[in-house]
């Protein structure tokens, strides 16, 4: 139980949060105040996290593995979403194809510096929740960049198809989850965790 705290501590809180923040920043940084004016380019965690998706559901999900209920490892959760309002960025379709990006890339580049800690002596005896670290910004990374909305590669293949076609891929979005529900239980996953081996690869670990 210790090491599920010091795992949403450590490893799960300021992966969720920063990817949130990443959002807001760069909507910020392309002309919409929205997310700050509503207070939430904060780092108070209080601010941005989901009772279920920052705590319950990444908590539970490690713990079936730790017990060896489940043989695969999901290790994925999610914020309170950062507002965006589209319509007051510069450049509304490619914007919130940056806006939406800032997540994922925020966690490859935490992933990144989470490796580098590994050797440093004074962190040492934290490995095991650096590795987790690692393993859950990839994650949440990859599975962030599936494109079924309302995930952050939705955003980007939206911005990318004409406009009439990107309308109706956006109504897909009240049905997202249970798309991805669906997907998982026809074996989704064997094709997500390559990807995130082939990332941890790239970034100089072995997944």
């Amino acid at each position: 139980m210790v090491e599920v705290i010091l795992l949403i501590i450590f490893a799960v809180t300021p992966a969720i949060v920063l990817h949130e923040l990443a959002h807001g920043w760069t909507a910020l940084a392309l002309g919409d105040p929205t997310a700050k004016s509503l207070g939430r380019l904060t780092l108070n965690p209080i601010r941005h996290l989901d009772l279920w998706g920052s705590v319950i559901i990444p908590g539970g999900l490690f713990l079936m593995h730790f017990f060896g209920l489940t043989r695969s490892l999901l290790l994925f959760g999610w914020a309170k979403p950062v507002p965006v309002d589209w319509r007051r960025l510069r450049n509304p379709r490619q914007d919130m194809m940056l806006v939406a990006a800032a997540g994922p890339l925020t966690n490859i580049i935490l992933a990144w510096a989470l490796i580098q800690m590994y050797a440093w002596p004074p962190l040492s005896g934290f490995s095991h929740i650096i590795g987790w670290g690692v393993l859950f910004n990839l994650m949440l990374a990859v599975f962030n960049m599936i494109p079924i909305p309302p995930l952050d590669g939705s955003r980007v293949v939206a911005g990318l198809l004409p406009r009439r076609a990107a309308y109706f891929y956006d109504q897909l979005e009240p049905f997202g989850l249970l798309i991805v529900v669906v997907l998982i239980q026809m074996g989704m996953l064997k094709f997500v965790y390559p990807l995130i081996s082939h990332l941890g690869h790239l970034l100089g670990i072995e997944i």
